[in-house]
């Protein structure tokens, strides 16, 4: 007879196709469910942070709804930093967990639900008659407000039996929100005028356009109106005219390109929050620039944005292209006059930098000419996340899937590469991560280098250093040693967990990763460059933060 368990594994089998996570006691009988009697596979990790990293990183780049799996107490516990990253990021993940009993708390246990909701997580606790009922009732809400929920199965619950497992009725999500009204009709007209009137029109798109699925419209307006175009670091890749294109905007955009933007006189953003990255602490747009903002948000997000449609961005976006066509509006011309691809370059550095290490900025553009063009590029949090943004492009926005920025931790990368090996089977997948953030996350080495084998690529940044506290607050005069680590030789370690290990000293060592694109993949290993690069390179996005925290 079908247990609890069994009536919660059927109702998530309905959507979802994997399963991230680390068994114990709290779900042993839900993981032997799903293995028993669903088709949903699962992948274990080696700690239940990289269950919810992994399951996370298998949306971002396969999209659907996403599902990790924990035991009770400490396993639960081990899962709040990465449930807290996907809670700010927004995205739809299923967390099912052991729970304590119903007989109530024993001495190990947490008050689980309260410790998920600090975090920003609704709870959902099944009962004997109503599991199914209740795992799509979680379902639902992950689905409906992309954001992570919890699961619980209590102890003495799990394997109960439940009779047959019913007819589950399938979640019931809202339509995209239409922008419905006169003031929303009025308000696109008047973003439509204010495009077609422009001399230097500049269109911007975030996560949310390529949610959205506007990636078309964007391009039918930047033709309509002869629009620059540029992305925030996770939309990058969703215009279809690259020659018109500046690249990333805020922090990692390059100097020129961002000259560029700050010249526009109406820039209308799809789909982005203007957090103060992508703003550059609020040196984005001249003064003069009239700023539209079109997102879900209730309210416009940045002080700077001048009118707001709150919407869906692809439906607006459709909206405005046919409006430009109705007025019969001209391309400004704009774009043809300037030379995009140049103004988005960034320095290519020195060799080598003046300390002796190799600089990270010649380092990341040789690693970008050697990369794989299938390439989907996983980032932890750290200092050395600007260099993959700036020189290594990628084709569409789920294939940059930075995991740690939203909740600004680090420690989340060797597992996010199992995630995405999972929802890319076809692709390279490359993790680029510091040595502070990969020692935390280590134990999933071994994950990434099981899952992804010869598809799999990690590029360690390693300056011996928690490298952006020491260029925020070592430049304030606060003691270095605490910011230090001794360095670690990645490569002997990623040899002890089966894979290739190289370290980089030089640009000539990247030579190995010239064959090793060159090889098939099913005939080469998993490659670790560990790059001992210079921390008195400074990327320019902590420039920034520098300049606003001095």
């Amino acid at each position: 007879m079908p247990t609890v368990s069994a009536h919660v594994a059927a109702a998530l089998a309905d959507h979802i196709d994997h399963v991230f996570g680390v068994m114990g006691n709290g779900n042993a009988y839900f993981l032997d469910a799903l293995e028993r009697s669903t088709e949903v596979g699962f992948t274990a990790v080696r700690h239940e942070a990289g269950g919810v990293v992994a399951a996370d990183a298998h949306h971002r780049a396969g999209g659907g709804l996403a599902a990790a799996t924990a035991t009770y107490g400490a396993g639960f516990t081990n899962t709040l930093t990465a449930l807290a990253e996907a809670v700010q990021a927004h995205v739809p993940l299923v967390l099912v967990v052991g729970d304590e009993p119903t007989s109530g708390r024993r001495p190990w246990g947490v008050d689980q639900i309260a410790l998920a909701s600090a975090v920003g997580a609704r709870t959902y606790t099944v009962g004997r008659t109503d599991a199914a009922a209740t795992a799509v009732i979680a379902i639902e809400h992950a689905l409906t407000y992309r954001v992570p929920t919890v699961l619980a199965i209590p102890y003495d619950v799990a394997s109960l039996e439940a009779g047959p497992v019913p007819d589950a009725p399938a979640p019931r999500l809202p339509a995209p929100l239409a922008p419905a009204g006169p003031f929303a009709a009025r308000a696109i007209r008047d973003a439509a005028a204010a495009l077609a009137a422009a001399s230097r029109p500049l269109l911007i798109a975030g996560r949310g356009a390529w949610l959205a699925d506007a990636g078309d419209a964007l391009g039918a307006v930047a033709d309509a109106t002869g629009a620059l175009t540029a992305s925030t670091a996770l939309g990058r890749g969703i215009f279809p005219r690259p020659e018109f294109d500046l690249g990333v905007t805020g922090g990692f955009g390059a100097e020129a390109a961002m000259d560029l933007v700050a010249q526009a006189d109406v820039a209308v953003v799809f789909g982005a929050s203007l957090n103060p990255f992508t703003m550059r602490f609020g040196a984005l747009f001249a003064p003069g620039t009239h700023v539209v903002q079109v997102d879900l948000a209730a309210t416009a997000s940045h002080p700077h944005v001048g009118a707001y449609i709150r919407a869906d961005a692809g439906l607006v976006a459709r909206a405005i292209a046919d409006e430009l066509t109705a007025i019969g509006a001209a391309p400004s011309g704009w774009r043809e006059r300037v030379d995009a691809a140049s103004a988005r370059s960034y320095d290519a550095g020195d060799d080598v930098a003046p300390d002796g290490r190799l600089d990270p900025r010649s380092a990341a553009r040789r690693i970008g000419e050697l990369l794989p063009e299938d390439r989907v590029v996983v980032s932890d949090g750290g200092h050395f996340i600007g260099w993959a943004n700036m020189y290594w492009p990628v084709a569409s926005p789920d294939r940059m899937v930075m995991i740690g920025t939203a909740f600004q931790s680090i420690g989340l990368g060797f597992p996010s590469v199992a995630g995405a090996a999972r929802a890319r089977p076809d692709a390279t997948i490359v993790l680029t991560t510091g040595d502070g953030g990969g020692l935390m996350a280590l134990a999933d080495l071994e994950s990434a280098v099981r899952v992804a084998g010869g598809r799999g690529l990690a590029v360690v940044w390693n300056d011996a250093a928690y490298g952006a506290e020491v260029n925020l607050y070592g430049l304030k005069g606060l003691a270095e040693e605490p910011m230090l680590i001794p360095e670690v030789d990645f490569a002997a370690v990623a040899r002890g967990f089966g894979a290739e290990g190289v370290v980089v000293r030089t640009l000539a060592d990247l030579d190995r990763l010239a064959e090793w694109a060159r090889m098939p993949a099913y005939d080469r290993p998993f490659l670790l460059l560990d790059l001992r690069v210079s921390g008195r390179v400074i990327a320019p996005y902590q420039h920034e933060i520098i300049r606003v925290n001095s």
